[in-house]
């Protein structure tokens, strides 16, 4: 009996150890479905609906619909908004990121926290401000007035709304991968006589390629999405200061579901494209780190 003992019980533990991997291989399946079933409802399920609801009386009206002329005017609008917001925010993010991460400063850190307010403030909060320094009660109220000069509802607000959601989006993808990439080779072409513009366009470029892309597309899709900053100092007037988020709330409102579903349609397939783009510079920066 004795020499059995031991068999009974190394049974015994297996059975309890193979119970135990069971219980534990149902775990990552339970997670998963609530990841998948949480997404569902919140991003997917609403994500196709806006397609059916776009499509459901077919092709032609879709088509018909983006010939509206409000539609066309908040289209271009936005394109305009995203073409002047995006260029300004390439050059500051540039020179913020380069000043942060090839320098040490008094006040780094409070000038990073300045550049990530529009990460923590809400849309709405950062076109009230706007308008409390642009309006007419405003603090430059009285001098724009004087002047005949319009930023709160015209388009000069809007721009300076979709300058600021969109601003930290360059800079925080370049910071990173210019102090990945270091001053080395920087300082060696500085001490073999090249210009600091030489060096920029032909070493530091070069380097950040990716990331710039990448903060790029995101500021991209930021300034042509957004909606509460916009909405704000603009007005939304048809015709005149209506973007295309503007322009799908105030269809949706008007009754005009079929108008507001295909101007959200291709709101949804510009985040489409974004999502794209984004996973293929993060492949392509995946494939240059290992190499």
């Amino acid at each position: 009996m004795t020499v059995n003992e031991p068999k009974f019980h190394s049974s015994e533990s297996n059975i309890s150890t193979g119970r135990t991997q069971q219980k534990k291989s149902w775990v990552p399946t339970i997670l998963i479905a609530i990841a998948i079933g949480y997404l569902a409802l919140i991003q997917y399920i609403p994500a196709i609906n806006v397609f059916v609801q776009a499509f459901k009386k077919g092709i032609t009206p879709f088509f018909a619909n983006l010939n509206h002329p409000a539609f066309l005017h908040a289209a271009w609008l936005t394109l305009i908004l995203a073409l002047i917001a995006v260029p300004l925010n390439t050059v500051f993010g540039l020179c913020a990121a380069w000043a942060i991460a090839r320098h040490k400063f008094p006040g780094r850190a409070i000038v990073l926290s300045i550049i990530d307010l529009p990460f923590s403030i809400s849309p709405v909060v950062a076109g009230l401000m706007i308008v409390l320094l642009y309006g007419r009660n405003g603090w430059f109220g009285p001098f724009l007035q004087a002047h005949d000069i319009k930023i709160i509802f015209a388009f000069p607000g809007m721009v300076l709304a979709t300058a600021f959601v969109s601003m930290p989006f360059v800079a925080r993808e370049v910071i990173p991968v210019l102090e990945e990439f270091g001053s080395d080779q920087e300082e060696a072409a500085k001490t073999l006589g090249a210009k600091d513009w030489d060096i920029f366009w032909r070493v530091t470029l070069p380097s950040i390629r990716w990331g710039l892309l990448y903060g790029l597309i995101l500021t991209n899709a930021r300034a042509m999405g957004e909606f509460g900053a916009v909405s704000v100092v603009s007005g939304n007037i048809a015709d005149k200061t209506q973007s295309l988020p503007l322009f799908v709330e105030d269809a949706y409102k008007q009754y005009e579901t079929e108008a507001a579903f295909s101007a959200a349609v291709l709101l949804a397939l510009l985040a489409v494209v974004t999502l794209v783009l984004k996973e293929i510079l993060e492949r392509k920066t995946r494939i240059k780190d290992v190499e």
